[in-house]
């Protein structure tokens, strides 16, 4: 790869992922009057448009990215939206001798779902129990521990990869083995014979199941770990948090609206919450201790909480921007902050402004096939009355008629999305409603 002549006078940024999501960072290093290094593996990723220098290199690779660091002399090295980069971003910026978003050992606490977890439990941070599984064997004994109703997900990955609900497939053993369900059997001396017939039939399918929940799930961890978890119910929010000096500012909270089990993808986002105000003094006070354990230093977090009837505790911490839109759309619509912006001039050492400026509701509405529907996308119909309408901000679709659709299992599943605002977050959410029912998803 060659080197790419640049200023030397002019400051440069390098910016980890060019994707769609990081294209509001990059267009406001851009303002700031940074050249822009850009590294994707991706060579028709859309923020390459933007870049000064464009270097195809996969945000994973630590040696790589930081080699091309010593080669164009950064001055700062930074990713938005995604997990993994983060933890590039620490390696190198810490080998360089940057300012330190976070140390690198901290960034595999907010990357990796395992280590994240031991470090919670060891602040005392409020978590769901959980046991990781790095082989088939571990991954049973985890799932017999928490009685068979638990959450199977990688170790390291985001966007609902290889999330899965394992339902209560233990307790099933013990109704098969109840004389209650054999009554249709006359001659008692078969009883026996027919419990153990099913008994086996059952623990064929058992067996079945837990081997494709374990590798669905295995297949999406990079590091090959499965967390196996208590399944936690109540509302699901996001906390949008940006850290400076190692102090937490709470900018927002974020309803989240998911799919039902066994996936877990995420169909709406709403801002503010509108939960009480009791349980959202509990919930930052949950955000800011994960935070804090976590060891984030100047930088935006995003903490994923589950209020439960035993209080707020953390699903996910990711010490990086919301995805979703949340941080580059609905924050500012909501309350006026323009987070993405503040993350940036943050990276550069300067105090960013953080003050709200108004507070109104914002919501977006994702277009997603049912989770039965598997095929070819025949089209998506949206009324067109819709765009331009009062309240409705963008409407955006992410298939083309021909592409193929497999339900709704990850977030990368999903078809488009709607964003809507208004007075308050009842009004956003009911308008994103009405135009959701009335867009037309055709499968083939």
């Amino acid at each position: 790869m060659e080197k790419t002549e640049v200023s030397e006078k002019q400051k440069k940024m390098m910016i980890l992922g060019a994707s769609a999501l990081q294209v509001p960072a990059i267009k406001k290093a851009k303002e700031l009057g940074y050249l822009i290094i850009l590294v994707d593996y991706d060579e028709n990723a859309v923020g390459f448009e933007l870049a000064d220098v464009k270097l195809v290199v996969s945000t994973l690779d630590q040696e790589e990215v930081y080699r091309q660091a010593l080669i164009y002399e950064p001055d700062v090295v930074i990713t938005s939206t995604s997990d993994g980069p983060v933890r590039t971003a620490a390696y190198v910026n810490e080998k360089l001798g940057k300012r330190p978003d976070l140390s690198y050992e901290n960034s595999l606490c907010a990357t990796m779902k395992n280590n994240m977890r031991d470090r919670l439990k060891q602040c005392g941070v409020p978590i769901p129990k959980y046991y990781e599984a790095k082989d088939f064997a571990g991954f049973s004994e985890a799932v017999d521990r928490l009685n068979g109703r638990c959450i199977v997900k990688p170790a390291d990955n985001a966007g609902s990869r290889g999330v899965v609900l394992l339902d209560e497939p233990r307790q099933a053993v013990d109704l098969l083995t109840s004389d209650g369900i054999f009554v249709e059997c006359v001659n008692q001396e078969n009883v026996l014979e027919e419990r153990k017939r099913r008994l086996h039939a059952y623990e064929k399918r058992l067996n079945e199941i837990m081997n494709l929940t374990y590798h669905y799930s295995r297949s999406n961890s990079r590091n090959g770990t499965v967390m196996v978890e208590e399944y936690m119910q109540g509302p699901e929010v996001s906390v949008e948090v940006m850290v400076v000096e190692g102090e937490p500012h709470i900018l927002t909270i974020t309803d989240k609206y998911i799919t039902p089990p066994p996936y877990f993808v995420e169909l709406a986002h709403c801002e503010p919450s509108r939960l009480s105000t009791k349980i959202q003094d509990q919930i930052r006070e949950v955000a800011v201790q994960a935070v804090k354990a976590v060891g984030i230093e100047n930088a935006p977090a995003h903490v994923e909480i589950k209020v439960t009837k035993g209080g707020p505790k953390i699903v996910e911490l990711a010490a990086r921007l919301g995805g979703d839109f949340i941080t580059s759309r609905l924050v500012p619509l909501s309350t006026g902050i323009d987070m993405v912006g503040a993350s940036v001039v943050l990276a550069t050492g300067q105090e960013p402004d953080l003050t709200p400026k108004w507070n109104r509701g914002a919501a977006i509405h994702f277009i997603h096939a049912k989770e039965e529907q598997n095929g070819v996308l025949e089209r998506i119909t949206v009324p067109e009355a819709f765009y331009g309408a009062e309240g409705v901000e963008e409407i955006t679709l992410y298939k083309k008629p021909g592409e193929t659709v497999q339900g709704t299992r990850s977030s990368n599943d999903r078809l488009g999305h709607v964003i809507t605002v208004g007075e308050t977050p009842e009004e956003a959410m009911e308008r994103g409603d009405q135009i959701l029912a009335q867009i037309g998803v055709e499968i083939r």
